[in-house]
């Protein structure tokens, strides 16, 4: 009986993976009835459920890992801070003499600081790794060469070794890129590329031999790989997508985007080049024609605060999608309402108004009650001295000039706003104001200090109570909740939280015009459908 059931184990060990195979084949359904009688008759009816289990995973993964013609890149997340994203930049510039396609231009451009999403790719044989960003919003591959001697950033990434490759050709021809922050120069080189399980042959990119400082020295990943169309490509290189469909890599002529918005995953989401995976939506996609040469250009209509129309795009504006940026910039005009709108203010002015918030009441009620000014912002904590006449010429030279170059030394923002609250709630006691006009007036005094960053921030503990943001594309809405465009960014120990809204303005007629990046994308699983010309969106599983 022991050596029965032993037998039996050992027969059930060999059998059950040698039928998910055959059940996870393209004739498998036919079989599947049949299998199952044959392992309830001979493992009986308590090995059939877990075979069946077992089975339909490997069918799964079969399905969608080998047998399907999809490319899958896993995408890491590299964390936001504060310094990369005040510095981030999308600006407006005109024509690129490197772009052959005049009418499609370079609109704009960015300097990268600000990337989250990338992914590892191969290049050469062997193949070298190297960490790329798939950006929709430009058409090259680069990545640093080994002749990158004199530039820093180089020597803090992986640099492509033409040597080591036996299947390398050399193209040598020049090229250089602009960027918010530089420029990167270098040369064009031909060799395999593999992205997933798919060798791209003789695959055009650029060798980098000369990077600017930033914002390469700090980025964890290597390079860039543009998902744009050859339009735009420096000298007309043909884009690595491109080659995938003339090589038959690929049977669907599309490539599909999900950004993961779990901040604390490393895990930021998939590419996938030839299909999607149904794992990373929800419902049906709604499909529109893309409308530009170059860019991944789409067109879309008006853009609502809640139940509120913005105006400019009501009878439509271009869009460009841009997988390189988590930003959503737009016309200045209708960004400013937006930002209005979710309570966006200059960190000075927001830290300002928290002071107010928190302390305010404290402040008026012991200066009335005769407590002498100079020593109220260290009674409630935020000053760790007495005030001083050079704090009071501070705070007079603040509300005069909106500076506030020379502080006191050791001197905190918190009690340099506390101390110019204390000023401004004397000066308006000296006018018999009442409370509320004191407040308000301060309010608005806090308002007018200088926002030297540049970014605008919300309160983090509000984002429930902010509007919705929603897009019109397709004559449908695409609603974007705070969670989705406002950036969390960890500051020390803390979160600060800043509106993922930038003003961009492009004149008629490539004018008004949107720039949809990570913000909108990590809302909506995006298909790129390139046999089609259409873009496609559909709720995010996130």
């Amino acid at each position: 009986m022991v050596e029965d059931q032993h037998n039996q184990s050992s027969f059930n060990f060999k059998l059950t993976p040698l039928l998910c195979m055959l059940l996870a084949s393209p004739c498998g359904r036919k079989l599947r009835g049949s299998f199952a009688g044959i392992i309830n008759h001979r493992m009986g009816i308590k090995f059939l459920l877990p075979a069946i289990c077992v089975c339909t995973w490997i069918t799964s993964w079969v399905l969608t890992e080998s047998s399907d013609g999809l490319a899958r890149i896993t995408l890491k997340r590299q964390p936001l801070d504060l310094k990369r994203l005040n510095a981030a930049r999308i600006t407006r510039v005109g024509i690129d003499g490197n772009v052959n396609d005049q009418e499609a231009g370079v609109i704009y451009i960015k300097n990268y600081l600000d990337i989250q999403y990338y992914g590892e790719i191969g290049i050469g044989s062997p193949s070298q790794r190297f960490s790329v960003v798939f950006d929709t919003a430009s058409s090259n591959l680069w990545v640093p060469s080994s002749k990158c001697i004199f530039s820093i950033p180089c020597h803090f990434h992986s640099r492509f070794r033409a040597a080591s490759s036996s299947t390398y050709t050399k193209i040598g021809i020049p090229c250089a890129i602009s960027y918010g922050t530089g420029a990167i120069s270098g040369f064009f080189s031909l060799d395999h590329v593999k992205v997933g399980d798919i060798v791209v042959e003789n695959q055009e990119f650029i060798e980098i031999t000369k990077e600017a400082f930033l914002p390469f020295l700090i980025a964890k990943y290597d390079g860039i790989l543009g998902l744009g169309f050859q339009d735009i490509s420096v000298e007309r290189a043909t884009p690595l997508w491109m080659n995938m469909v003339h090589q038959g890599h690929i049977d669907h002529k599309l490539f599909s985007l999900w950004l993961s918005r779990d901040m604390k995953s490393e895990f930021g989401g998939e590419i996938v080049f030839g299909g999607l995976d149904w794992r990373h939506f929800r419902g049906d996609h709604t499909y529109v024609p893309v409308a530009g040469t170059g860019y991944w250009e789409i067109w879309m209509g008006d853009v609502f605060v809640e139940d509120y129309s913005t105006g400019i795009c009501k009878f439509g504006c271009a869009a460009i999608l841009d997988s390189g940026t988590p930003l959503i910039a737009g016309p200045t005009a209708i960004v400013n309402k937006i930002n209005r709108a979710i309570g966006a203010e200059g960190i000075v002015s927001l830290e300002c108004k928290s002071v107010v918030s928190k302390f305010g009441n404290a402040l008026w009620e012991n200066l009335i009650s005769g407590i002498r000014p100079e020593i109220l912002c260290v009674d409630v904590g935020l000053c760790s001295y007495n005030g001083s006449q050079r704090v009071r010429d501070l705070l007079k030279t603040v509300v005069e000039n909106g500076t506030m170059e020379g502080s006191a030394l050791g001197e905190t923002p918190m009690c340099t706003f506390c101390e110019m609250i204390v000023f401004w709630i004397q000066v308006q006691l000296k006018q018999q104001k009442t409370k509320d006009m004191v407040f308000q007036h301060i309010n608005q005094l806090c308002e007018t200090l200088p926002n030297p960053i540049g970014k605008l921030f919300v309160n983090c503990d509000y984002l429930e109570l902010l509007p919705d943001i929603t897009f019109t594309i397709g004559n449908k809405s695409f609603p974007l909740t705070p969670h989705h465009y406002i950036l969390k960014v960890e500051e020390g120990c803390s979160t600060v939280c800043v509106s993922g809204f930038v003003g961009l303005d492009v004149l008629p007629p490539r004018g008004p015009l949107w720039v949809l990046g990570d913000r909108f994308l990590s809302a909506y699983h995006t298909v790129f459908d390139f046999g089609n010309m259409r873009v496609g969106f559909a709720k995010s599983a996130n």
